[in-house]
């Protein structure tokens, strides 16, 4: 006899990162253009706080569920004084990473049936999330340069509408999108009382003459606003799973329930890394940022012009959308690139893009004098497979 599954998890996507994964590894030798990672690690002050955090026997039991003080605290002033936030009426909660704050988030505000809307493409994780709350992923499309179109998200607000999540820098497009379209999504979700997700996981990662807008800098936004943020990428901090989320205070209570049962709290050794990190700050960032707008740039120039790609315009994050000129399935394309050309992408299905043949292009990973094997594997790929 088969036992069930949830049938809830059965409308879940099998997560593309673990399938391209497994590509990856049964063909060693292969570059991965896949995962957004970056190539550096964390600033020595984030190994420097591990002493600290060795000298404090109660430093290994249970801490706070919201995080530890001086972390929060960091993060406080972070917000304040970096970004320009006004911290009345809202708390910061440490979490395992900016997804367990967006899945915290849609768990706090959601019943089962409830719709959130994203723009697509949208982040895969964003998607599975909303799904594995039991509520109903409504997608918006962006226009043809990926930024968000107001009135198409306005016609999709229903009474069932409990959030619109903006991504910015985005994942997977790399657009950074423009203030004053932030602005009025964010203006939109009060004036419809909805919440207002703005994943800012990517915040450092602008070029050229672009712009980040914090959210939550807005006016009137203290109580409809949900911003999630993450050391991941900007501090090479991948594994040590340490983001935070920035909250209406009223959200505090359920945040907390649902964070004392799936993690009790965030892993303490990491969160005192995460004080070295943001003791480094953004200066840290800085010149691995330049060196990745040098590696984008590179990227461009080997796919301009290249007949069977259509690349998107992006000056954030460090990822390239691009449209192939194929009728061939991109999880199928995706495949034959690893076992052909030892090279690995991230097909679009992914990201909800079903209008022909799309792959994510990271280039975190990537330092300026890697850039020439990684993508000439996938410039002889494409021209070889696609024809």
């Amino acid at each position: 006899m088969t036992r069930e599954i949830s049938q809830r998890l059965r409308s879940v996507q099998d997560p593309v990162i673990a399938v391209v994964n497994d590509l990856v590894q049964a063909m060693p030798g292969t570059i991965s253009l896949g995962q957004g990672i970056v190539h550096y690690g964390p600033p020595s002050e984030t190994l420097e706080r591990l002493i600290d955090f060795n000298s404090g026997p109660g430093n290994h039991i249970y801490q706070d569920v919201s995080g530890i003080p001086a972390l929060r605290e960091a993060i406080r002033h972070k917000l304040s004084n970096e970004n320009g936030i006004s911290l009345d009426n809202r708390d910061v909660v440490v979490t395992a990473g900016s997804n367990m704050g967006f899945i915290n988030a849609i768990l706090s505000i959601t019943d089962p049936g409830d719709e959130i809307i994203l723009l697509g493409p949208y982040y895969f994780n964003n998607e599975m999330a909303v799904r594995i709350g039991g509520c109903v992923p409504v997608v918006v499309a962006t226009d043809e340069n990926y930024q968000p179109c107001l009135d198409l998200i306005e016609a999709a607000i229903t009474p069932r509408t409990r959030a619109v999540v903006t991504i910015s820098p985005n994942n997977p497009s790399g657009v950074v999108y423009d203030k004053e379209i932030l602005l009025k999504i964010n203006q939109l979700c009060f004036k419809c009382n909805v919440y207002h997700i703005t994943d800012e996981a990517y915040e450092y990662f602008v070029y050229g003459s672009a712009e980040h807008a914090y959210t939550a800098a807005f006016p009137e936004s203290n109580d409809h606003t949900i911003s999630l943020f993450s050391l991941s990428k900007s501090y090479g901090f991948a594994s040590w799973r340490i983001g935070y989320m920035l909250i209406p205070e009223h959200l505090m209570n359920p945040v907390l329930k649902i964070q004392d049962t799936n993690l009790i709290c965030p892993p303490v050794v990491s969160q005192y890394g995460a004080l070295g990190a943001l003791q480094a700050g953004p200066d840290y960032c800085k010149p691995f940022v330049e060196g990745l707008n040098n590696v984008r740039l590179l990227v461009k120039d080997a796919l301009d012009g290249n007949q069977h790609v259509q690349l998107a315009h992006t000056e954030g994050a460090f990822f390239y959308l691009m449209k192939v000129i194929t009728t061939m399935p991109a999880m199928e394309l995706a495949t034959r690139l690893i076992k052909e050309h030892m090279v690995a992408l991230v097909p679009g299905d992914a990201f909800g893009l079903s209008d022909g043949c799309y792959l994510r292009l990271s280039y975190g990973a990537l330092e300026a004098n890697t850039v020439d094997e990684g993508v000439g594997r996938f410039v002889d790929g494409i021209d070889s497979i696609v024809q």
